[in-house]
């Protein structure tokens, strides 16, 4: 599978929610990404998340549509997000959703790894077409 690995910036938006999430706690966020090196892309998506602060255990669920080019190869695809922290140690997955790509990432599939170092973003996606 090949691997391919670069930066990215996020912006996170606080969006208003539905009036029966509202009273459970739940935040909604916009996400606004764009991505570098091998894979020059910009993401948009929405997340839902809770955080019980006190305790440091919180859950996160997202979908975001990337669009540009991975490896010189132009569409779209969309991936999923599921974050999950218990007790301040965190867990995530992000994977290409099944049957998403477009164009020339048609049949696209992987899983998409975020690291954050000295105050950057970066990801490392394996994927294969």
């Amino acid at each position: 599978m090949p691997f391919v690995t670069g930066e990215f910036e996020v912006a996170m938006k606080p969006e208003s929610m539905s009036d029966v999430a509202a009273e459970s706690g739940i935040g909604r966020m916009s996400l606004d990404k764009h991505y570098h090196g091998p894979l020059q892309a910009e993401g948009k998506g929405e997340m839902l998340a809770y955080m019980d602060r006190a305790l440091g255990s919180g859950v996160y669920v997202a979908i975001e549509r990337v669009t540009g080019t991975l490896d010189g190869r132009s569409g779209s695809f969309l991936l999923h997000h599921t974050g999950v922290m218990t007790r301040g140690s965190p867990g995530l997955t992000v994977a290409v959703a099944p049957d998403s790509g477009s164009e020339q990432l048609a049949g696209l599939s992987g899983s998409l790894h975020i690291r954050i170092e000295g105050g950057k973003h970066y990801y490392d996606f394996e994927y294969a077409l």
